[in-house]
């Protein structure tokens, strides 16, 4: 039996298969590999996964999660794993971004992306990824992410580059000001996820042309700045997975169009993808 794991740091999706046919889908709470020890993990596995698939027969994993950013940290993943669940023979640890290419492109060439509190890319030759433009996180980069479309919406407002209305719906409808939203972003943890829960206030006003206007040009610049660097770039489909992507999709649509791009599959999430990809 197989066992699938999406990890991301909110929450973990993981789902077994037998025979290709899925028979059970757990959720449990998120893991950052580089965050967590290997003893935090196996203690996680052990009591959040275990109770639900101890009855099983598992002997195949295939692990896709944040913070894989070095093969010392992968071995401490595959640890915690062999730890809770020793008859497996094959595990694999990969990164969210294999998961993304894997999940939209099966073993097709195209060009894979994430958008959510963050933003990644790759160029991805139906077999393993070949190019990777650096994301740069939020602050010198990260184009088209929720944390970017929040940081040039909260900008807007305070610099009062928006038309007055929306300056004052925005400041309403999330119940703050100047000093708190300064303090939030330059005092406090986690500016990126602050940020990024701005980002609904995007897709209700997106009839406002200038909402539509910030949010086109923030999605051009992610194509401009990252897709546009891969090779055959205007031949292959751009393919997204990550809410973002599936909030967004007419402009997303309208931006790529504008850069001479074909966009291909977009994914809430890659779960289903990586499910159609392991049964093969």
């Amino acid at each position: 039996m197989i066992l699938i794991a999406d990890c991301g740091s909110t929450k973990i999706d993981w789902c077994l298969l037998n025979g290709g046919e899925k028979v059970a889908q757990i959720f449990t709470t998120g893991m950052n590999a580089l965050l967590l020890t290997q003893e935090e993990m196996t203690e996680r596995i052990r009591t959040e996964l275990m109770p639900h698939i101890v009855s099983y027969d598992v002997t195949e994993i295939h692990y896709y999660g944040a913070g894989i950013i070095s093969d010392e940290i992968r071995s401490h993943v595959v640890a915690a794993l062999q730890a809770n669940i020793p008859g497996a023979t094959h595990i694999e640890v990969e990164t969210d971004l294999v998961a993304a290419a894997r999940a939209l492109c099966g073993h097709k060439p195209g060009i894979a992306c994430i958008l959510g509190t963050g933003s990644n890319s790759c160029y991805y030759d139906g077999e393993r990824i070949v190019d990777n433009v650096s994301p740069l996180g939020y602050i010198l980069g990260d184009e088209g992410s929720g944390a970017v479309l929040g940081k040039l919406l909260v900008g807007d407002v305070l610099k009062h580059q928006l038309p007055e209305h929306l300056c004052e719906a925005f400041l309403r409808e999330y119940e703050t000001d100047r000093t708190a939203i300064i303090t939030a972003v330059y005092r406090k943890p986690e500016a990126n996820r602050y940020l990024a829960h701005f980002a609904p206030f995007l897709t209700k006003y997106m009839h406002e042309p200038a909402i539509h206007d910030l949010t086109l040009r923030a999605f051009k610049a992610f194509f401009v700045r990252n897709v546009q660097s891969y090779r055959d770039y205007d031949k292959l489909p751009c393919n997204f997975v990550g809410s973002l992507a599936a909030h967004f999709k007419p402009v997303l649509i309208e931006a790529a169009e504008q850069c001479g791009i074909t966009i291909g599959n977009i994914m809430v999430a890659p779960m289903e993808g990586l499910i159609r990809y392991h049964a093969c």
